[in-house]
């Protein structure tokens, strides 16, 4: 019977940070396509041509334009987790593939950046 109130206790006092968003703080924080693009300009503008804006990159790779309308967001979360081996190791957090993912999808909405 301890066991049970104690199991009690917990649930209810776990359950106003749960409401909040507090337990999983990846949950409260959705992703961000500007922070994406300041972390894309930052780590893969060296390579790739991530903005309209951009005038030069790597020849041998895919510009964000080319990746948003081929990957999924599964496709670029995993790829960005464990990256290929000619990308650096960049070691991103969960909150910077998400906001990298989501400024690559939106460059695949109509008006989302002038294609290159």
């Amino acid at each position: 019977m301890r066991l049970f109130a104690t199991i009690r206790l917990l649930t209810l006092s776990l359950a106003p940070f749960c409401a909040l968003g507090l337990a999983n703080p990846a949950a409260a924080a959705p992703a961000d396509p500007a922070q994406g693009e300041t972390i894309a300009r930052r780590w893969c503008a060296p390579c790739h041509i991530v903005a309209a804006d951009q005038k030069q990159a790597s020849a041998d790779v895919p510009s964000f334009f080319d990746i948003a309308k081929r990957k999924t967001d599964g496709d670029l979360t995993s790829f960005l987790t464990d990256p290929h081996p000619k990308m650096p190791n960049l070691s991103l957090s969960r909150q910077e593939i998400g906001d990298i993912t989501a400024y690559v999808r939106s460059l695949a909405t109509p008006g989302g950046g002038a294609e290159r």
